[in-house]
């Protein structure tokens, strides 16, 4: 019980054995103390030490031989309160040094995190994941074709997952197929349809924020996901291309 207390407070398992092994001497060798833990010799001798740092021994020269006494269990209070200082201390030192941190992550670039969705309902879940929070007025982009999207959904999916994204004023630039004709721009988006014999479209991709999310609508349907700001404005910069060329 006592050393899972003294391991809570930040001792280690030996560390937590040695001073309870020395509580129960009034002062004691290095050789008792080993016995009396279980701890070989040599590690006893630096486990004293960091120990006496921490303020929980101190030492006693008697003629040539060195005893060790254990500090009264009330000193745990003051080590445990110059833990919290020491904790306060460094979360001001965070506070500052983590801006920095984050600039050094931005230019070196983000790792790509990847994840993988299986089936129609992973392609719906995915899509409620990229809409889970506004982008102030970036609109979305999107590459589909309206054929397939027919031929995988049904209206009521295809709806909710256009609805959701227009229920947030969520605009869209997309580049389309579709035999059926086209789909002329309004309010909720801009769109330009391409050639479907010339330019043809088999798989989905929607891009917002910096996460890219790539419909394959193939024998089995699935989605990858890619959260990647280098990746998102790269197929963004290749959409607007096309609309400023349009």
């Amino acid at each position: 019980m006592f050393e899972k207390y003294l391991k809570d407070i930040g001792l280690s398992d030996k560390e937590a054995a040695v001073y309870l092994a020395l509580l129960s001497f009034d002062k004691a060798l290095v050789s008792d103390i080993s016995e009396k833990a279980k701890i070989k010799r040599p590690t006893t001798y630096v486990i004293l030490e960091t120990l006496a740092k921490k303020g929980l021994v101190s030492e006693s020269n008697i003629g040539k031989k060195t005893f060790y006494i254990a500090e009264p269990p009330e000193k745990l209070g003051l080590f445990v309160e110059r833990q919290i200082h020491m904790l306060e201390e460094n979360k001001k030192s965070l506070d500052i040094i983590v801006p920095q941190l984050k600039s050094i992550q931005r230019e070196q670039g983000e790792k790509p995190a990847v994840q993988f969705f299986d089936g129609k309902e992973g392609v719906l879940s995915s899509n409620e994941d990229i809409f889970a929070k506004k982008i102030e007025d970036e609109p979305v982009y999107i590459i589909y074709s309206r054929d397939l999207v027919k031929d995988v959904f049904s209206e009521k999916e295809a709806d909710a997952m256009r609805n959701k994204r227009i229920s947030m004023g969520i605009k869209s630039k997309a580049l389309y197929n579709s035999k059926e004709g086209e789909k002329p721009s309004d309010e909720t988006g801009d769109r330009i349809k391409l050639d479907e014999n010339k330019y043809p479209i088999t798989s989905d991709i929607t891009v917002y924020g910096d996460k890219v999310n790539i419909a394959l609508f193939g024998k089995r349907v699935s989605e990858i996901s890619i959260k990647s700001k280098e990746f998102a404005d790269t197929i963004k910069s290749l959409i607007k291309y096309i609309f400023d060329h349009k």
